[in-house]
């Protein structure tokens, strides 16, 4: 499966916007994946209690996973988990 980033988390993300992963079933096991190499970007993403922070939004194959079963929702091959922040702005 790929897990996709804005560009505005490339700096913390090693300049990256694309991952390919392997061997995870979970949402949530993508994001520890990912967040064991970028911690920064884990914090980013999740509060301390480990839940998506309310500006992050997750989609799989465009299905939000807060109106699925959240971070446990299941992936598997070839398919695409989007990560996309909130944007504010007066």
């Amino acid at each position: 499966m790929t897990l996709v980033l804005p560009t505005v988390l490339a700096e913390v993300a090693g300049g990256r916007t694309e991952f390919a992963l392997t061997g995870v079933s979970s949402v949530r096991a993508a994001l520890d994946n990912v967040g064991e190499t970028y911690p920064i970007l884990a914090r980013r993403l999740r509060d301390e209690r480990g839940q998506l922070r309310r500006y992050v939004n997750v989609y799989v194959d465009g299905d939000d996973v807060r109106r699925r079963e959240g971070l446990d929702t299941a992936v598997g091959e070839g398919q695409e988990i989007l990560v996309i922040q909130s944007v504010a702005g007066g």
